[in-house]
């Protein structure tokens, strides 16, 4: 007798078409876990080298985070989720900082956006010279009432050292006198100034005294951030340590290192929860589904030598040698599975980060961080799923008597074990309720329980596939009985092998499951969001600039001859707590800011009011959307607890609840109360009713509500790229597994198809009948799926939107298509191969 692990070299060397299908389900399973395992690490170490503040060794600012807090003692959890705007800390503070020890200077830094003329120009407190290496070409430093250009803003003002230029800030247009003309410094120009203040500007700099940049930016008395220069000979963490000294209770965090590069770039933050989203809780479904189908292959690897294992018993093979021979094919095949996957999940990750990068989605100084960590973790996952699997498929093999194994390997189970379709039911009515359960959820909470719907859904159908493959075997195989001798055939063999039916259905079930979820549930959210867009403008024009709109916009708009009302938007975001106990979390709210009542608000925009009025909109009252009033537990009359885009904390009253917040603003709020805590005042968008188009042109871009709706559709392309690509990646790895499965089970029928051709089947019969067994899968595969989603993207939907999912019939139809054809191919060419020795 061979020992186990010759046993197991032995079978990979001489039968290696039973370990194929095995070894490209680990492969696969490791590529998908490597790819999201890098992300995931990114995310978690992403860091940008500071630009801005190179030359500074220490900057203190204000917490850029809102926290929740939840659990107490051992299981208290603490949760930071990043401000939608930058919050910003005394500017008095510096004065404080300068007066530790080693501490050269502490210089408070301004940036704030600033137009001209239509032009979008960055501007910066002087004072920030002593850490970027500006430097005045000519002219003097600018005092009050003062502006220092760079050289190209000057020759495009025609202006001069002595000139005046009327430049517009969020306090509005003022004449500025030219105190000189600089050079920018590297740290003024190596940063796109765009991904630096988030402004949509450009460029050019303007520098204005330290005394008055925080007026301009409409932030009285408040800084960006603390610059902090050391003296010579000082060291950069005794440094800081003497600024957090001297700052102490004060609300400010100390920064070095690459932490300085977070404070000027305040879209690492949203970067890192975009990556955590992606490899974390994308990755970890995909990682579920990864583990599930590479089992499912293994198992099915195992149950299709049943045969071997049980003359392997009839011949005095103890269950332990089974037990081992299993454990062993397993070491042999998954680390080489799993090592090469891991080397396209390489690749996979570093596509998938440069898209995103692409994007704007991530800064562009991030770079994807590769350790062995993710790595490793692939290759053990990869093994321990095999080994689980294996044992799993093992176990009855290898524990009844050698004279039932060579009688069960013969004749298929007709019952599955009692454990698993207990599991199964399990799942079953768990989804059930789950369904119930997002049914009657709003918001982010029937987002959460249809996920949990999709993967018990899935979870009932791989543990009760064979009584499902059986089911679905006798009542889609009707109509095949009266299709003629091969259909009738593939009837039968589908109805009498159910669980090798079940093993090709369930990854097609799993791959239209998932694709259709994530598709359609982003083509649901953005028909919603489009239809009420379109029926909410009911302004005759839409004013928009890149540069945003002048604080007084809208009141040049109301004083064109014809215009009925003018009505300033300023879009921005809040954040909302939610939920209670374990349960409590802070949700984003897009926001907008209204300048005007609500009664001019109610002439150029269709909320869809469904309790309270706008009538005493303004102030410390808000209107908010449905689904937040839902989520939140509140209702008109009530105070909204929320944290303003710089994360200061307000609880306005709720006058009025509507129901259009999908395709307008979750929030409707006065654009007063904005003023103070947000980077730039300037308004994104101007709706006029009256007027003429031409009379308006001179503030902006002017559209209709047509024209701005199809607008909104493409600010969305990154949210529609990010649902579509998770969909491929994961529908990919279904539809491959599903592949590699139909090609197991067609090549493990070689001596069955022989038979066929022995008996007189023509070599054209046989393949007919491959095709209507194709058929059959790929239809119960596609209906499955489809019930699942439809399971899943009713109750979600009717929670988020209050409307049934929109499917687009030719996305549909090609989703449809393609595991049709997928099937078939897998069916058809391995046949081909198997047939060509009995031609």
């Amino acid at each position: 007798m061979r020992l186990p692990n010759g046993l197991a070299r032995s079978a990979v060397r001489f039968k290696p078409s039973s370990f194929a299908g095995t070894f490209v389900a680990l492969m696969m399973s490791a590529l998908i876990v490597t790819a999201c395992g890098i992300l995931l690490e990114t995310g978690l170490r992403a860091s940008v080298p500071p630009e801005r503040y190179a030359r500074a060794p220490v900057v203190a600012a204000a917490d850029q985070y809102e926290y929740v807090v939840t659990g107490s003692g051992e299981d208290r959890e603490k949760e930071a989720v990043p401000l939608p705007d930058t919050a910003r800390l005394d500017a008095g503070l510096a004065a404080k900082a300068a007066g530790a020890p080693g501490v050269a200077a502490a210089v408070a830094d301004f940036t704030f956006p600033v137009r001209h003329g239509g032009e979008a120009l960055t501007g910066h407190g002087w004072g920030s010279h002593a850490f970027t290496g500006t430097a005045l070409i000519t002219g003097s430093a600018p005092r009050d009432g003062e502006v220092v250009l760079d050289a190209a803003t000057v020759r495009a003002a025609k202006a001069d050292v002595g000139d005046t230029v009327a430049l517009e800030t969020a306090s509005g247009r003022q004449d500025f006198r030219v105190a000189g003309v600089a050079k920018a410094g590297p740290a003024d120009t190596t940063r796109d100034a765009d991904t630096d203040a988030g402004t949509g500007t450009g460029g050019a700099i303007a520098w204005f005294a330290d005394a008055q940049a925080p007026t301009l930016a409409d932030h009285p008395g408040k800084a960006d951030a603390i610059a902090v220069l050391a003296k010579d000979g000082t060291d950069s963490d005794a440094l800081a340590d003497s600024v957090r000294k001297a700052l102490a209770g004060s609300g400010a965090d100390v920064h070095t290192g690459d932490d300085r590069g977070a404070i000027e770039d305040p879209g690492l933050a949203s970067a890192k929860v975009t990556l955590f989203g992606i490899g974390g809780s994308f990755g970890g479904i995909a990682a579920i589904v990864a583990i599930f189908t590479a089992a499912g292959t293994v198992a099915l690897s195992v149950s299709q030598r049943a045969c071997e294992f049980a003359l392997l018993r009839a011949v005095g093979a103890t269950p332990r040698q089974i037990r081992r021979a299993v454990a062993s094919e397993a070491l042999l095949i998954a680390p080489v599975a799993g090592i090469l996957g891991c080397l396209p999940g390489i690749g996979l990750a570093h596509w998938w980060f440069g898209q995103l990068r692409d994007r704007g989605a991530v800064p562009e100084a991030v770079q994807v961080h590769v350790s062995g960590i993710p790595l490793l973790g692939a290759v053990a996952i990869g093994l321990l799923t095999a080994l689980g699997a294996g044992w799993m498929a093992g176990r009855r093999p290898a524990r009844i008597k050698p004279g039932q194994a060579l009688s069960e390997a013969s004749v298929e189970r007709l019952r599955p074990g009692v454990i698993r379709t207990m599991l199964g039911i399990a799942a079953l009515v768990g989804g059930t309720i789950l369904t119930g359960v997002s049914a009657n959820s709003a918001g982010d909470d029937a987002a959460g329980a249809a996920l949990g719907v999709v993967m018990l859904f899935m979870l009932a159908v791989a543990l009760l596939g064979p009584l499902v493959a059986r089911l679905c075997a006798g009542l889609f195989g009707l109509p095949l009985r009266g299709a003629g001798a091969s259909a009738s055939l593939a009837a039968a063999n589908s109805r009498t092998n159910a669980r090798r039916l079940a093993s090709a259905i369930t990854p097609i079930v799993l791959a239209v499951a998932f694709a259709s979820t994530l598709v359609f549930m982003y083509t649901s959210e953005s028909r919603v969001a489009d239809k009420q867009v379109r029926a909410g403008i009911t302004a005759d024009h839409v004013v928009t600039h890149p540069a945003g709109l002048p604080v007084d916009a809208a009141a040049n708009a109301a004083g064109v001859p014809g215009v009925d009302a003018a009505v300033g938007l300023l879009n921005t975001q809040v954040l909302v707590p939610i939920g209670s106990g374990e349960f409590k979390s802070l949700q984003g709210a897009a926001t907008q800011g209204v300048t005007g009542s609500g009664a001019e608000l109610a002439k150029v925009q269709d909320l869809d009011v469904r309790k309270g009025s706008l009538d005493r909109l303004g102030g410390n009252r808000i209107a908010i959307d449905k689904s937040l009033a839902t989520s939140a537990d509140v209702g008109v009359g009530d105070r909204l607890p929320l944290y303003l885009p710089d994360g200061t904390k307000a609880d306005p009253e709720i006058v009025a609840i509507y129901g259009r917040g999908l395709g307008l603003a979750t929030v409707t709020m006065d654009r007063a109360a904005l003023t103070g805590h947000v980077t730039s005042g300037f308004d994104s968008t101007l709706l006029v009713h009256g007027g003429s188009g031409k009379s308006l042109a001179a503030l902006g871009q002017v559209t209709d509500a047509s024209g701005y709706a199809t607008e909104r559709s493409l600010d969305a392309e990154l949210g529609a790229w990010l649902n579509n690509t998770m969909a491929a990646v994961l529908g990919g790895f279904a539809a491959v597994a599903a592949v590699n499965t139909l090609v197991m089970t067609v090549l493990d029928r070689r001596r069955e198809l022989g038979t066929l051709r022995l008996v007189g089947s023509t070599r054209r019969q046989v393949l007919t009948m491959l095709h209507w067994e194709g058929l059959l899968v790929s239809t119960v595969g596609v209906v499955l799926g489809s019930a699942i989603a439809a399971a899943t993207l009713i109750p979600m939907m009717r929670g988020t939107t209050g409307e049934l999912p929109y499917v687009p019939p030719l996305l549909y139809g090609s989703l449809v298509a393609a595991a049709g054809g997928l099937t078939l191919l897998a069916v058809t060419l391995p046949a081909r191969a198997a047939l060509r020795r009995w031609s």
